[in-house]
């Protein structure tokens, strides 16, 4: 309806592309402290064991463990971990070679990263005398067998122009790296330490560091290097995002709520903040959300902070609660989509987590007035209506910006169009490519619209798709780009939102784009499609989309 034609012939060549799936909802991704793991490198897990064994668990000078764990024991079931340091420094090891030394030092850094390599000669002819064997292992507890994880390499020579050099085969590896020039002759053999043993091995020095305390800095991290938050651009798709306090007593700051909020909005995730600690009472988080120079529709806030227990003190502490706000957001989607949050459904937090403070009825609604959420440990009474909030004020925004399940919706639908549709950039632009990528976003959609997800009666009422010439103008299929319109009536029915795909060799995007909340017919959103939209992509086209004519009807209105 809201496309120009295709010819039947054209239609019938149209190749049929995979379904649109649904990609997981309320996975998490954590950035902080930990005592040991990979740095700067986004790690799946999924229970709080495995962040356990991967990072070392709970550890009082960072956050980042008692975050986790909160968010796992409320209802978390995947997470990203994504370790930054201040200042850590990884052991080395130094094997003996001839006059001098082979020196290697940790990928990963900390005082428990404990490792030791075993240097042999197996297999290896006499004419051979620059090559050795390399065994390398991290060890769960020091002087233990207890191996973590192993990498064994053959052949390896000291020689630098050699196909496999140390240089070439250390720079592969996950567990050392080369932390000097390669010495002039190959490592000694590795003695067994006991009579009759069948392997010797060297541990690592400990000169090991765990670092300080995190700064704002350390947390932003550099986009060119793809460390702290930036991390997360090449890594996993992830819908929330906590990024838990620098310490027990410090904040963080501004720099890095603006830095996560960009992020969340090109990732089309949520940042879930902490309020300040000075938010003690609910007249201070009152005042301070209303006088916050933070407010954001990619973040939410859930007040106050928690009472929970201590495992390495025994005893209850209490704790920003990023982490059990995702673990409710998680348990409530393992119960109904994210749409169908029903008002007064929301997970409650699991003995032994509570509230720093009680809160009533009618302080819970003032809060929610300046977009700030409260915690449950009991059910409300009869009557209480409780729908969760983006960290808008009650007047910032409309409904779908608003309320988190509107706004999650949003931007799952996003990702899920974005990732579904990346085959276009594999193949030539045209009206076969057109009609094919819209049949396949209007099924998705059709499908998600039988479960409830939008508003109104029929398809006109509750989405439209649109990929035609007019957003695909010569110049830009010359160019290998493809671009799609959807829209979607998350609150009202015929009130959409619409959203920008484009797929082109350098990459992909979404972006949202303007339409008048009043095109509630098939006719008008056409006439809003031909108008307002294809003037304002004209006018802003955004990275990477070229000038683009403006069809011969708009520029009439």
């Amino acid at each position: 309806m809201y496309n120009l034609p295709v010819p039947a012939a054209e239609a019938a060549r149209a190749p049929l592309p995979a379904p649109i799936e649904r990609l997981p909802t309320a996975v998490t991704a954590f950035v902080g402290r930990a005592l040991k793991g990979p740095l700067n490198a986004p790690t799946p897990i999924g229970s709080f064991a495995e962040f356990q064994r991967q990072f070392g668990g709970l550890w009082q000078p960072a956050t980042l463990g008692y975050a986790v764990e909160q968010y796992f024991d409320n209802g978390g079931r995947q997470a990203l971990i994504v370790r930054v340091a201040n200042g850590a420094r990884a052991p080395t090891l130094r094997l003996p070679a001839g006059g001098g030394t082979l020196l290697m030092q940790g990928r990963q850094p900390g005082t428990r990263e404990y490792l030791r390599a075993s240097v042999d000669y197996d297999g290896i002819g006499a004419a051979e005398a620059d090559q050795f064997n390399l065994v390398v292992q991290r060890l769960q507890l020091p002087g233990s067998e207890l191996v973590e994880a192993q990498e064994i390499v053959r052949r390896v020579s000291v020689l630098p122009g050699a196909e496999r050099s140390v240089e070439r085969v250390l720079a592969r590896s996950r567990l050392v790296c080369l932390a000097g020039p390669p010495p002039t002759e190959r490592p000694e053999r590795t003695l067994p330490t006991h009579p009759g043993g069948v392997a010797g091995y060297l541990a690592a020095s400990s000169d090991g560091a765990d670092g300080t305390d995190l700064t704002d800095y350390d947390l932003i991290g550099d986009a060119e290097a793809a460390t702290g938050l930036f991390a997360l651009c090449a890594g996993p798709r992830f819908e929330l995002l906590c990024v838990p306090p620098l310490s027990r007593n410090q904040d963080i700051g501004m720099a890095t709520l603006h830095v996560a909020t960009r992020l969340c909005r090109a990732q089309q995730a949520l940042l879930i903040v902490d309020p300040p600690s000075s938010w003690d009472s609910v007249e201070a988080a009152i005042a301070g959300a209303t006088h916050w120079a933070f407010q954001s529709e990619q973040a939410v806030l859930y007040f106050p902070r928690l009472l929970a227990p201590d495992r390495l003190r025994g005893r209850t502490e209490l704790f920003a609660g990023c982490g059990a706000a995702a673990g409710l957001i998680a348990r409530g989607d393992a119960a109904s989509p994210p749409w169908g949050a029903a008002a007064g459904e929301t997970p409650l937090l699991r003995s032994p987590h509570r509230p720093q403070l009680p809160l009533d009825e009618a302080q819970r609604a003032r809060l929610a007035q300046v977009g700030v959420n409260c915690f449950d440990h009991v059910r409300p009474g009869a009557g209480a209506v409780r729908s969760a909030r983006t960290l808008l004020s009650q007047n910032a925004a409309r409904g779908e910006s608003r309320y988190l399940p509107a706004r999650r919706l949003s931007l799952w639908l996003q990702a899920c169009v974005l990732e579904g549709t990346r085959w276009t950039r594999l193949t030539s632009g045209g009206p076969v490519q057109w009609h094919s990528v819209r049949a396949q976003v209007e099924a998705f959609l059709e499908g998600l619209a039988g479960e409830g997800a939008f508003a109104g009666r029929d398809s006109e009422e509750r989405y439209f798709v649109i990929c035609d010439q007019r957003l695909n103008p010569d110049e830009s299929v010359a160019q290998g780009r493809c671009c799609l319109l959807f829209g979607f009536a998350a609150w009202r029915a015929g009130e959409f939102q619409s959203c920008l795909v484009t797929h082109e060799r350098s990459g992909s995007s979404v972006r949202p784009v303007s339409i008048n909340r009043m095109a509630t017919c098939g006719a008008r959103v056409t006439e809003e499609i031909e108008t307002a939209i294809l003037r304002q992509l004209a006018a802003d086209p955004g990275p990477g989309y070229a000038s683009m004519p403006v069809p011969a009807r708009a520029a009439r209105v």
